[in-house]
């Protein structure tokens, strides 16, 4: 979704009551402000720095060498589900040195996506082990960044995942990609909340 047509999208009031937490996570330059960007309903809150020289010697960039910003605190976007519930979106910073944030980020999560670059599957092993700690539900998404399409068993395997971790591929670019992601994390996550999640994904699907 471009910046012009986000910008489009009209601020809602505050009269949902009822907040349902996702949080984004995974490696550094994976797509977490993209995906947050290309689905909320709102204009993103976002707060991405520029790079600089002075990032280089912290920050590997050797896979990112187009990535000009990076997120430093969290990425917030929005989706009302009805009148009553909303979708509040946050995109986790993906560098080692903001990892401190994780924990208050995760405080009162519904779910979490954890986004993975296939090409770097390492980089999403600290996020996994984090959301395993925190007994959160998470599903892992694939991010399609135009190379070959990686064997989801091999990703699973890769990522030491239990089998009933759900493993989707997706583009972080996409609305309709993004989506889907969401809906099927909220499916995964029904197991816990029963009737409430249910209701969830059925809003979703209809108003996203």
């Amino acid at each position: 979704m471009n910046s012009a047509a986000s910008d489009a999208r009209t601020p809602l009031g505050a009269s949902a009551d009822n907040g349902l937490k996702i949080v984004i996570v995974g490696g550094f330059g994976v797509g977490k402000t993209t995906m947050v960007r290309s689905v909320s309903e709102i204009r993103p809150l976002n707060t991405e720095e520029t790079m600089t020289r002075a990032s280089e010697p912290v920050d590997d960039v050797s896979e990112v060498r187009g990535k000009t910003a990076t997120t430093v605190a969290f990425d917030f976007g929005r989706i009302t589900l009805d009148a009553r519930n909303v979708l509040y979106l946050f995109g986790a910073p993906g560098q080692e040195r903001f990892w401190f944030l994780w924990d208050r980020l995760f405080s009162g999560t519904l779910g979490a996506v954890v986004l993975l670059d296939a090409r770097r599957i390492e980089d999403s092993w600290y996020a996994i082990d984090r959301l395993e700690r925190h007994g959160t539900p998470f599903i892992v998404a694939c991010n399609d960044f135009g190379g070959p399409r990686h064997d989801p068993a091999d990703v699973r395997d890769a990522l030491d995942l239990d089998p009933h971790v759900p493993i989707v591929e997706c583009d972080a670019r996409s609305r309709e990609s993004s989506k889907q992601v969401l809906i099927a994390l909220v499916q995964h996550i029904q197991r816990h909340l029963g009737d409430r999640s249910a209701r969830t994904d059925s809003s979703l699907r209809e108003t996203v």
